[in-house]
């Protein structure tokens, strides 16, 4: 039975509740927040943060592998492929088949790909230290830690 103070469910009501409550709804708007601070940030080194969040996983990995770097940076392999043809286009990485199985390819650092990432790291030293003015380390920490959670093996 309907309470007479309860106002009627409709579309727009449940729409509301789910934008509020829904925990992906909620990531994806903080993610895409960030991601648009963090590129304004990089603006000066002339690379999108998404750009250098590939480049640094490229850099870190012992695996230079496509397949690898899909699995690390979470993308699928065809989004992967795009966003390095970008890369390779602006002479900032270079992909190869792999000397040992040539139906698998690799992505390395160029030399010119290398002095951006490190002329970005200062920029992005300095966004990290203003968001964690903005967020408590335990936040910042927990970030992390659902991407982890999530993680599918």
């Amino acid at each position: 039975m309907k309470h007479p103070n309860q106002a009627p469910k409709t579309l727009r009501s449940d729409a509301r509740a789910l934008v509020e409550a829904c925990p992906g709804a909620q990531s994806r708007l903080a993610a895409r927040r960030i991601t648009q601070f963090l590129d304004r940030e990089l603006a000066p080194a002339g690379m999108s943060s998404a750009q250098l969040a590939l480049m640094a996983q490229i850099a870190a990995a012992a695996d230079d592998t496509l397949g690898a770097l899909a699995e690390r940076t979470g993308l699928e392999q065809s989004t992967l492929s795009r966003n390095l043809r970008v890369l390779e286009s602006a002479g900032l990485v270079e992909i190869a088949a792999v000397e040992s199985d040539l139906r698998r390819r690799a992505a390395w650092l160029t030399e010119t790909g290398a002095r951006r990432l490190e002329a970005a790291l200062p920029l992005w030293r300095k966004a990290q230290a203003k968001l964690a003015r903005r967020f408590s380390a335990d936040t910042m920490m927990r970030f992390t830690g659902v991407a982890e959670a999530l993680r599918t093996d």
